[in-house]
């Protein structure tokens, strides 16, 4: 299906475009017909997902592919425990779709709204000292090259690929699908509780590495932070879930409804803020549950913000997070939003922030309506002061040049990408920023 193009905008409104086409191909051959189209055309193409990128690496000024309607299982191995998804697919709706089958992701992040190839494309991650984010759990994948060629990258399929494809940063080619490598599905015993900030940071490491999923959330003017520990456990033992209504009181009404209240109060008189956070350090109470781990591992957001995310090597966190403590105090600013820090381990894979190093990761936040430059650039200096890689899907403010100097295989990356689109199909001004032309 194709039609003119209407205003795209970002889920966080922070990047918007006009495309000149816009298509829904619903399978890879009309993906295959599209990219050919374009290159007739002499036109730039793009997929989008679900948008949940902070920054413009979705942004398509010329043929915008919407990946809404390439959705569901294509193939399922289940002696393997592998699915192939179509690339549309919402990682929301993967607990349906692999509850069949027993099976779930091995790890997921605390949002579920994008779509599984724009999740591995930009480096999605949960956390845990001993797992890594989606691109690790991707095993094969299938992409429309440049020119319009269908390429599968698997183990035993253009395997030398694989490092360079499973994070691509959507610069190789348009994905159609994946496979991902599940684990039978399990359940998590999650306790949350606020504890003081310092004595946090000082254990940070070895809470890390001693429970499977580890990190906390910091509101900045506090004391306390606020923690999540979540230990794995096979579906035999017994589910403790939250009360529907009290998880609605506590996920709904007052993370989301009473925040966003709180946030534009805090918007239009910044001296309140402070106070704000004190009340909900006060109003922080423990939650001790056990459910199955998408139910866990994820938390609905509404309230809009705007992101920036660093990976520093594990053992800089405290140091670092000391740092920004500090950068705030000294500047006098109030931040409404907190800060979360997380852990992941070490890959193999060329763009992927955790890239040949355990690795630990702070993300700051602004309300939308507020504006983070200088927020976020200073902490950019601290974050790039401990060799700091930021999210590939988050604001940051760096570019090729400097980039190059904290990936190992940015060169080799390149060279794939001279490979796969020698005549920039699938470029923007973000990927020209951040890659080079």
């Amino acid at each position: 299906m194709t039609a003119s193009g209407a205003t795209w905008h970002n889920w966080a409104r922070t990047e918007k475009v006009r495309p000149k086409r816009v298509e829904r191909p619903t399978s890879a051959e009309a993906v295959q017909r599209a990219v050919v189209a374009a290159g007739k055309a002499g036109m730039r193409i793009k997929a989008v997902g679900a948008g949940h990128s902070f920054t413009g690496i979705a942004v398509a000024t010329g043929v915008q592919l919407d990946l809404h309607d390439l959705s569901g299982v294509i193939a399922v191995d289940e002696a393997a425990g592998r699915v192939t998804l179509a690339a549309g697919t919402r990682l929301h709706q993967l607990p349906a779709l692999l509850a069949p089958y027993g099976l779930a992701l091995a790890n997921m992040g605390d949002i579920d709204r994008q779509s599984v190839s724009g999740a591995t494309s930009t480096g999605t991650h949960g956390t845990g000292g001993a797992f890594g984010g989606l691109a690790t759990q991707i095993v094969a994948l299938t992409l429309v090259t440049g020119d319009g060629t269908l390429l599968h990258i698997s183990e035993t399929d253009n395997a030398e690929l694989l490092p360079a494809a499973r994070l691509g940063l959507g610069a190789l080619g348009i994905i159609v699908d994946v496979t991902v490598q599940c684990v039978p599905a399990f359940l998590l015993h999650a306790v949350e509780i606020a504890e003081p900030l310092d004595e946090i940071i000082d254990t940070f490491l070895e809470r890390s590495a001693a429970v499977d999923h580890f990190e906390f959330y910091w509101f900045p003017h506090t004391q306390t932070a606020l923690t999540k520990t979540n230990i794995r456990l096979s579906t035999d033992a017994a589910r403790a879930p939250l009360p529907r209504f009290g998880r609605w009181v506590d996920d709904e009404l007052l993370a989301n409804g009473l925040y966003r209240v709180t946030c534009g109060l805090g918007t239009a008189i910044p001296p309140l803020v402070p106070g704000f956070s004190r009340m909900a350090e006060k109003l922080s109470g423990r939650r001790d549950f056990t459910d199955l781990s998408p139910r866990v591992f994820v938390t609905n957001r509404t309230v809009k913000f705007r992101e920036m995310e660093y990976a520093i090597p594990l053992a800089a966190v405290p140091d670092a997070l000391r740092e920004v403590r500090a950068l705030i105090e000294k500047r006098g600013w109030t931040i409404s939003f907190p800060i979360e820090v997380r852990s992941a381990a070490a890959d193999d894979l060329w763009l992927s922030t955790a890239s040949g190093r355990a690795t630990g990761y702070i993300a700051v936040h602004r309300y939308y309506r507020e504006n983070p430059t200088e927020y976020f650039t200073a902490v950019e200096a601290i974050m790039r002061g401990h060799g700091g890689r930021p999210h590939w899907g988050k604001m940051h403010y760096q570019d090729a040049e400097s980039l190059r100097t904290v990936y190992p295989h940015f060169d080799e990356f390149a060279r794939v990408r001279d490979r796969l689109d020698p005549q920039r199909r699938f470029t923007n001004p973000y990927l020209e920023r951040v890659l080079g032309r």
